[in-house]
């Protein structure tokens, strides 16, 4: 059983989407066919379920170039009366891309982790079948992947269809490839050695934190602004998606061995998962990290 596991990071997502784009025009054939289960996380959740309903990742590329600006659009510098960015543009590209389709009617199986803050508790939206009463597979796809994306402060909770409120699973499992591990075990009824998952994240992250004598820390140094436009930057929650993603990195690691296979490249400096003027950047950057792994990921996909 192979699984394809997709790290949240904003506008970071764009490297993934490249080197699955290059994986792509390498096999000849959409990505998803290699694959027996994809997940994904916040941005990532945008791009597995692109890849479960069959999307070219050439597409979503698209999407991404043209929509970035509109989505990271700030209608507040700190975030603190209202978020920073509204869910409008998102959400309607949500819409025009996964149109009416529910979580029932993707065939191919697709983990989503959310955050249920109505209830306080993680949650998964999935496309397969279990035993579970709190699955609910007749959810639109575009509210699920919502759902996944909605980052404290930066966008506002998803009401999903009324029922609860629900914000970025980046806070739990930004990346998912441990969710994938226990369902593969408890709901696919696999052992550990009867699996690989193959996971990207979106950029290691370099994030620093250098005033080492200032004793009044508050929301100046946690989320510190950029001058002269003094807007905050998102480094407290950049940072806790980064250390989420390389714990939960470390322990598949450990987990799964050679099962695992994680290509996740060190970033220069720090890039906001809402800095859309490095998009260039991480485009070239995905292209230069497919060039570089392309034969472990070939090796993988065997």
């Amino acid at each position: 059983m192979k699984m394809l596991c997709i790290d949240g990071g904003g506008i970071r997502g764009m490297i993934p989407i490249v080197i699955l784009h290059a994986l792509e025009k390498e096999l000849g054939r959409p990505v998803g066919e290699s694959f027996d289960l994809v997940a994904g996380t916040s941005t990532g959740s945008i791009i597995a379920t692109s890849i479960a309903s069959n999307y070219k990742m050439e597409d979503i590329l698209h999407y991404y170039k043209t929509s970035g600006k509109k989505i990271f659009k700030r209608q507040s510098k700190v975030g603190i009366m209202k978020s920073i960015y509204n869910d409008l543009e998102l959400r309607e590209l949500l819409k025009k891309v996964f149109g009416e389709l529910t979580l029932a009617d993707v065939e191919k199986p697709l983990i989503i982790p959310a955050v249920d803050i109505t209830h306080g508790r993680p949650f998964i939206h999935r496309s397969h079948l279990i035993e579970s009463q709190n699955d609910d597979r007749s959810i639109k796809l575009w509210d699920a992947v919502l759902s996944s994306c909605s980052a404290p402060v930066y966008f506002p909770p998803n009401n999903v269809e009324n029922h609860y409120l629900s914000i970025d699973g980046g806070l739990w499992a930004n990346n998912p490839s441990l969710v994938c591990v226990t369902e593969a075990m408890h709901f696919f009824d696999k052992k550990l050695g009867d699996f690989q998952i193959l996971s990207f994240g979106t950029g290691k992250q370099n994030i620093k934190f250098p005033n080492m004598n200032d004793k009044n820390w508050g929301l100046r140094q946690w989320m510190p602004f950029q001058f002269p436009s003094i807007k905050t930057k998102p480094k407290l929650l950049d940072l806790a998606l980064h250390l989420s993603s390389e714990s939960v990195s470390y322990h598949s690691q450990l987990l799964l061995g050679e099962k695992y296979l994680r290509i996740n490249e060190e970033l220069e400096g720090e890039i906001p998962f809402d800095e859309i003027s490095f998009m260039d950047d991480l485009i070239q950057l995905g292209e230069d990290v497919f060039r570089n792994h392309k034969s472990d990921i070939l090796k993988f996909l065997e």
